[in-house]
């Protein structure tokens, strides 16, 4: 199973089954796309590696998530690939054809949720479901000018998809529109249980270092603009007391640690044939011990808890989704995983604190999508859809 279907490599090329929907509801009329490491009745979940997909069984049941949405009239238009066993950031699987990002052609579309990038940019889906434990929403996203929204730790249930990192892994979607993505939103979510206005906008002197170079900061300021004439003054707040690396090394421990519990016996038992990056990356993971894991997960607490007392119930953290425009899709292996660790410096603080981030399609560089991001107090995911409406009419986009 590594093949695809369409001409931006977005769905896998595999027998297809009916899945049923309701004929009515908030969702009707609009394709659904689900990234392959989920359950879908009928189908296997091959999580983007052959061996895993050989072994697999067809699954009997849809995962709730994924069914809600089909209860709500959402028409299933297919699997679509993701990085291999979900632990990569630039959308390029060694077993696939990579996914063809129609908003920058020569650039990557991102990952792990790459495939479902690709459908809902190329149009050949308008919501697509994907998960994000390092970025894996908010990257593909601000890669192929969508919305994307990192959901708050736990909120929305990962039945019957595959776990990397579970103390870092989180449900998401892609959608071209404002509409459909608060849509979706609340099927999944209900209410908001918040509870309270955001209304103060903040940002971190650090974080405007993170832009890869000139072009790319003053896009970003435009875009800080945009967000100030919707949200009023962003306020430059006292730096945390940890610094990039200690987060960036905090959050690829943890999540690597988690990795292996979940999967190195799997790996170790045989020939896996994991691709480039991967198959380091898993490596890395059997190295961390407990005891270094223990400390990191202390660490990632008090983080959290800092980054709660800095915002308290009504902040905004006001940031640029990744450094740039997405990396081209020549790039060497140095150049992507250079790209990779800065995008990680940023992408790590929600993943980290487990708080929600949206990101939003308001800005390019050299003719490539570059989204800004919006991240608030634990819960406040609705909140973020609303205020990213807000901000998406001030930029005069049409998200």
């Amino acid at each position: 199973m590594t093949g695809t279907s369409d001409r931006f490599n977005a769905f896998l090329d595999v027998p297809q089954a009916p899945v049923l929907n309701a004929e009515t509801g908030s969702l009707a009329r609009l394709r659904l796309a689900v990234k392959d490491i989920y359950d879908v009745a009928g189908y296997k979940t091959g999580c983007g590696n052959p061996a895993k997909a050989a072994s697999a069984e067809t699954a009997t049941r849809t995962a709730p998530a994924i069914q809600i949405l089909l209860d709500a009239g959402a028409r299933f238009a297919g699997k679509t690939q993701t990085d291999e066993l979900a632990f990569s950031l630039m959308g390029q699987n060694a077993h696939f054809p990579h996914p063809i990002n129609s908003a920058a052609p020569n650039r990557v579309t991102g990952g792990s949720s790459s495939g479902s990038a690709a459908a809902v940019a190329g149009k050949l889906a308008d919501i697509a479901i994907g998960s994000d434990t390092g970025g894996s929403i908010r990257a593909p996203a601000s890669f192929c000018g969508l919305i994307g929204l990192r959901t708050t730790h736990g909120l929305i249930s990962l039945d019957g998809a595959m776990r990397l990192a579970p103390s870092l892994d989180t449900f998401g979607w892609f959608a071209r529109d404002i509409d459909a993505y608060e849509t979706v939103a609340k099927l999944l979510i209900g209410e908001d249980a918040h509870g309270c206005e955001l209304t103060r906008p903040v940002a971190l002197d650090w974080l405007d270092g993170l832009p890869t170079g000139p072009d790319e900061a003053a896009e970003y300021q435009r875009m800080r603009r945009h967000t100030e004439a919707a949200l009023g003054p962003v306020v430059k707040t006292a730096p945390l007391s940890f610094s990039s690396d200690e987060l960036y090394w905090c959050f690829r421990k943890v999540q690597a640690f988690e990795a292996w519990q979940e999967h190195g016996a799997w790996i170790a038992s045989g020939d896996r044939g994991l691709g480039p990056g991967v198959k380091e990356r898993f490596e890395f993971g059997a190295t961390i011990s407990a005891s270094d894991y223990a400390a990191e997960i202390e660490r990632r607490d008090a983080f959290r808890h800092e980054l709660g007392v800095l915002l308290d119930a009504d902040g905004i953290l006001v940031l640029p989704t990744v450094p740039g425009a997405a990396p081209l899709a020549s790039g060497s292996h140095d150049e992507l995983l250079a790209y990779r660790e800065r995008a990680l410096m940023l992408l790590c603080l929600s993943g980290l604190s487990g708080f929600p981030q949206v990101t939003l399609p308001i800005g390019t560089v050299d003719g490539a999508p570059f989204g800004l991001s919006l991240l608030g107090p634990a819960g406040s995911d609705l909140a973020l859809i609303h205020l990213g409406r807000r901000v998406l009419d001030a930029a005069g986009t049409k998200g």
